[in-house]
């Protein structure tokens, strides 16, 4: 009986404690006016980047907090710091950054949501952001072993993220109507984005490959708090993008000529064909059109769709394998008929390598679409590509 009270006795402070914490949690939060959540199967990062330039450019004091390829804090005045982390990322790490945004004096903060599994979605909205506009940029198949199985699952688990007596910006069409019906429920009003909303000429000046409903959400949603479109688009344009986001090096090695495209983070099906089929239709009868498929261990249900979506839709010269478990994803195309000859099992190897290889399967000149997985050596390829990019 004795030991019982020393456990109640710990059990209660604990118990405060959580309290105490909850409850000045809830204070810094209000003392933040302005707070954006971004969650969505792509572009998350991009749209969180675009918003936070737009809001600066209106005079806003922001604090930007981007998952991304790497995670990131981007401060009012544009710099950027990166997040160290000591173990694996934990959305107990939003909390931090809350915390932050209010020692800085920001009254606007634009957060990425960072939760894949549904119920810490809920729980990083419900009691960590409680934000005063969501974004959803859009639903698609991925990451179905947390939230699937099925489309249905996916819109489910984001609408988890939708907040309460606020707004909702959206760019996806399909499950428009479930999350503006989601949204009502909660009080909240939702808004659609539309990419005719954007024109070809405000699309020129970026310095990388920008999707235009990216833009045409973050500039809804810039409008909506009363910041000029024109100064807001500007801003975009000069703002820093993701590392995962499209970009393109034109290189030259051995008498051939090589455009790299990065699509690494776009490894859904559908956001991947998406991107090939806007760079392939620019392609010369003579070019090869190459996919560069990187792979990792732990994603082979991502390796698999992919590989179908290859097998089916795509129109290519090759399929190059990088990074891990080739052997096996080359199982995989064999099993999609995807022709032996068509295959080139590179695998994990240094950067350089890689890159020799890719240049020996070129003929003349090719474009080369790398999608798949920033991880497992994606990234070094792609800072690889830029390098040599700028020795042309």
């Amino acid at each position: 009986m004795t030991s019982f009270y020393p456990i109640l006795l710990l059990t209660l402070i604990v118990v405060v404690y959580g309290l105490v914490e909850y409850f000045n949690h809830q204070k810094i939060l209000k003392s933040i006016p302005i707070r954006i959540h971004v969650n969505g199967t792509r572009g998350k990062s991009s749209v969180t980047r675009l918003i936070g330039a737009g809001l600066r450019a209106g005079g806003m004091k922001t604090v930007t907090k981007v998952t991304g390829t790497f995670p990131r804090l981007v401060l009012s005045d544009g710099t950027e710091v990166a997040i160290h982390r000591r173990e694996k990322a934990n959305i107990i790490e939003q909390l931090s950054i809350v915390k932050f945004c209010k020692e800085q004096n920001a009254n606007v903060l634009i957060i990425e949501c960072m939760a894949l599994q549904p119920q810490y979605q809920r729980i990083t909205e419900d009691q960590m952001i409680k934000a005063t506009i969501g974004v959803i940029t859009n639903i698609r198949l991925d990451h179905l072993d947390v939230m699937g199985p099925t489309l249905d699952d996916v819109a489910k688990a984001i609408a988890g993220t939708i907040p309460t007596n606020a707004h909702l910006f959206t760019a996806e069409d399909r499950y428009f109507n479930y999350s503006k019906k989601m949204a009502e429920k909660k009080k909240t009003i939702a808004h659609q984005s539309k990419v005719e909303t954007i024109t070809a000429e405000e699309m020129k000046g970026f310095g990388y490959i920008e999707h235009e409903i990216n833009v045409a959400l973050a500039l809804d949603i810039c409008a909506h708090l009363g910041v000029d479109r024109q100064a807001a688009l500007a801003e975009m344009k000069k703002t820093t993008p993701d590392e995962g986001v499209l970009t393109k090096s034109l290189v030259k090695a051995d008498n051939k000529e090589l455009s790299f495209y990065n699509g690494f983070a776009a490894n859904d099906p559908e956001s991947t064909l998406l991107i090939w089929n806007s760079i392939i239709h620019q392609l010369n009868k003579d070019e090869q059109a190459i996919v560069v498929l990187n792979t990792r261990k732990d994603r082979e249900d991502r390796a698999r769709q992919l590989i179908e979506m290859i097998a089916v839709k795509l129109d290519f010269s090759m399929v190059a394998l990088i990074g891990e478990s080739c052997e096996l994803v080359k199982t995989m195309a064999l099993k999609n008929n995807i022709p032996e000859n068509k295959i080139a099992l590179i695998g994990s190897k240094p950067t350089e390598e890689v890159f020799d290889d890719l240049v020996k399967i070129v003929a003349v000149k090719a474009t080369l679409v790398g999608i798949g997985n920033m991880g497992a050596g994606g990234a070094e390829l792609v800072k690889y590509f830029e390098q040599k990019a700028k020795e042309v």
